[in-house]
């Protein structure tokens, strides 16, 4: 196999968490990082440290999609290997993101009912998620699932699982699919 070609695969080793605010992408995250010997990066930390203003802040002056342009911008630049990534629930909104997310890594759809999204998401307005005025949570949920199925290279149901638990499912879920990748392409 050429050196390239390896050099792809090693460098496509990347878990990126995708999924609605609350599912628990940033603690499954860390976890699934220490499971797999990993950096973990926080892609919504990321936005801050780079704007110098909590997420709430940045959508409050740059408005929904003022701010889906710059977690766009952000997520697109992530140079990393060798790490779980937990994105921003509205990361679906960038489609430059997440083609270099899904090229530099493993895209996992953390999926949760609506139910236990409602149970687990406090305000949301200091949360930092963008939500449309008149839009509610449900809207929000139906808009959102379809792109994150279309986006997702393996969906974990994290409905029921304990968080320690959805991580080590998420681990052996990747682990699968790049075992079977790494057949397809006799590595």
């Amino acid at each position: 196999m050429p050196f390239y070609v390896v050099l792809c695969l090693m460098y496509k080793k990347n878990i990126v968490l995708i999924g609605m605010p609350g599912a628990g992408k940033s603690t499954i995250g860390v976890v699934a990082a220490k499971i797999m010997g990993y950096q973990f990066l926080d892609s919504d930390l990321v936005i801050q440290e780079t704007y110098k203003m909590l997420l709430h802040e940045l959508i409050n002056e740059h408005g929904d999609e003022g701010f889906w342009e710059l977690e766009n911008k952000v997520n697109a630049s992530l140079a990393v290997s060798r790490t779980v990534i937990a994105t921003g629930g509205s990361a679906c909104y960038g489609a430059e993101a997440m083609a270099h997310l899904s090229q530099t890594g493993t895209l996992v759809y953390l999926k949760l009912s609506y139910e236990s999204l409602q149970e687990r998401l406090g305000n949301l307005n200091t949360r930092g998620v963008t939500i449309k005025p008149g839009q509610t949570l449900l809207d929000l949920y139906h808009e959102r699932i379809p792109l994150y199925e279309k986006y997702a290279d393996i969906t974990v149901d994290c409905e029921g699982e304990q968080l320690r638990d959805a991580a080590i499912l998420v681990c052996e879920r990747v682990k699968q699919a790049w075992g079977r990748e790494n057949e397809d392409d006799g590595v």
